[in-house]
């Protein structure tokens, strides 16, 4: 049996991870997260211009993030991942080719 797309055992043609610089901040969203396959969809539609569909898509998401109350706003995962999305946009900054 093939592993599936994507996978450590069957990397997509994208994966972009022996590319990254030393010292370019990244971030992996898992199968695990009950919201990974809606967010990667996200932003495929985001990516390719379907605001339609991306407007769907995010409603999703947001009615799929009413069934669980979130973690507190001050929780150190939910912190660090700002911190990530704030130095990547510090790096892009930086590194503009």
């Amino acid at each position: 049996m093939t592993s599936p797309v994507g996978s450590k055992a069957n990397k997509s043609k994208f994966d972009c991870y022996d590319d990254l610089a030393e010292d370019e901040p990244y971030f992996v969203i898992r199968a695990d997260d009950p919201l990974s396959d809606a967010l990667i969809e996200l932003h495929a539609y985001i990516g390719a211009g379907q605001s339609g569909a991306s407007h769907n898509k995010l409603a999703e998401i947001m009615e799929l993030t009413r069934e669980r109350p979130p973690r507190p706003s001050d929780s150190p995962k939910y912190r660090e991942t700002f911190a990530i999305s704030q130095a990547m946009e510090v790096w892009r900054r930086n590194n503009k080719r």
